[in-house]
């Protein structure tokens, strides 16, 4: 019909075009709506104007103009299948909003995921929408885990300290028998509370208790599940939190591990 195809012409924000030195034109259409974009991206690609089959896809943003994401709001991507990639999550989250920035973190080493990855809006409330609707759906074969990232995400180069060795999710999930779900986080000299643990580490899985010793700048989170407390121990070793880089391992098991944290 003639009136959402109105509607939706009325919606752009701006046309330009640009021509290439190839003989290749192209321009850009903005919209105020992304729900109107994407509508259009789907009616238009493949459509021939003048004889001539047109492409429609996202605009996307030259890498010398990264935009600076840190007012924005994050949102911690977890349990993703290894084949998950940037475009997979980038793709599942685009209808809740406009995304600024999405990525899978990898592993530097190896070049695979970690399991993981953040997507940031520019509107809370598209975040929020996000983190409420896709928490417990299906991304391949694997159903994720939404939150509220509680740092900022990390660039795609490492920034860690060059000290610090880049733990392996391979190797620190066998460190540790599978009934381990304790992990030990210390370095924390000022700022260590219970909340400021639960904030840090809740975004890896169900916490089941904390136990903070401020004086000593060290606590133990227990997970519910082993492989939580290793993706715990994986992304959060080497940060900075309250200005104190941390270091994070197994915790030592004990005969009563609900009742009983010892430190390595």
């Amino acid at each position: 019909s003639q009136q959402p195809d109105s509607r939706r012409v009325n919606s752009s924000v701006g046309f330009s075009v640009l021509q290439h030195t190839s003989n290749d034109p192209y321009c850009f259409v903005e919209f105020y709506e992304h729900r109107d974009a994407a509508a259009a991206l789907a009616a238009m690609n493949g459509r021939k104007i003048l004889g001539k089959e047109v492409k429609v896809n996202w605009a996307t943003t030259p890498s010398s103009q990264k935009k600076d994401t840190s007012n924005h709001f994050h949102v911690f991507v977890g349990d993703l299948s290894p084949e998950i990639t940037t475009e997979d999550i980038k793709s599942a989250f685009a209808p809740f909003g406009k995304i600024s920035d999405a990525r899978v973190v990898k592993d530097m080493a190896t070049g695979k995921s970690k399991g993981y990855g953040f997507v940031s809006f520019y509107n809370k409330l598209d975040a929020e929408n996000a983190i409420v609707h896709m928490g417990g759906q299906w991304l391949g074969g694997r159903q994720i885990r939404t939150n509220w990232a509680t740092r900022k995400p990390p660039a795609p180069k490492s920034t860690q300290e060059n000290n610090t060795k880049q733990l392996r999710f391979e190797d620190v999930v066998n460190q540790s028998s599978p009934k381990n779900c304790t992990v030990y986080c210390g370095g924390i000299a000022s700022g260590l509370t219970d909340q400021l643990m639960r904030q840090t580490f809740s975004p890896f899985g169900q916490i089941m208790e904390i136990r903070v010793f401020p004086e000593k700048g060290y606590s133990f989170v227990r997970f519910s599940t082993h492989e939580s407390a290793a993706h715990a121990i994986v992304s959060v070793n080497g940060t900075t939190i309250e200005g104190h880089v941390v270091k994070c391992y197994w915790g030592k098991e004990s005969p009563d591990m609900t009742k009983n944290f010892q430190q390595v």
